[in-house]
């Protein structure tokens, strides 16, 4: 086990959209442990899916507080309501933007062993397993937002570096 390097901005395999894992093997079992070990290996940290560590798998790990949670293969099968708050990533530090996500979801995964697995989730957990969910397609948190905040004063991002940040949302529509 061991702590892994978090991919930025700007690594285009943020972009990718990851492969379903088909069996959990001595390499993906060891993946999952570095995931973990790389989500607590720094206070606050709520997330992280494989491809943030530079490896296209649908694997993610999150604990919001509550303990681990490790999904594989996870598809949002029901979602309600709405709420709309601050966002974070940690391929994107030291920026924040408002996202608007779903209150409530119902996930279907698998757990290491292949057996189905069924998460129901509300409020912030909802909002990390959308935010997880949506590396393993290729999306981030600032294809969702209109501007863009600086996760230490609160205050809008200049222009010049919100366009920096923003330019790479726009350049992911053009090539999709």
């Amino acid at each position: 086990m061991a702590e892994r390097t978090i991919v930025r901005l700007g690594d285009p395999v943020l972009r990718e959209r990851s492969r379903r894992i088909s069996s959990m093997t001595p390499h993906t079992e060891m993946i999952a442990e570095d995931m973990k070990q790389t989500l607590y290996a720094k206070k606050g940290r709520a997330g992280l899916s494989a491809v943030q560590i530079g490896v296209p798998l649908r694997l993610i790990v999150i604990d919001c507080g509550s303990g681990l949670i490790e999904l594989i293969n996870p598809e949002i099968v029901e979602m309600s309501g709405v709420q709309v708050g601050p966002e974070a990533c940690l391929s994107i530090p030291g920026v924040v933007g408002i996202v608007s996500r779903s209150r409530y979801v119902k996930v279907k995964s698998q757990n290491r062993r292949g057996e189905p697995t069924v998460l129901e989730a509300e409020d912030f957990l909802a909002r990390c397993v959308q935010h997880e969910i949506d590396h393993l397609e290729g999306v981030l948190f600032i294809d969702h937002v209109e501007a863009l905040y600086s996760a230490k004063t609160g205050k809008p991002l200049r222009q010049k570096e919100a366009n920096a940040i923003l330019a790479y949302r726009r350049e992911a529509y053009r090539k999709a």
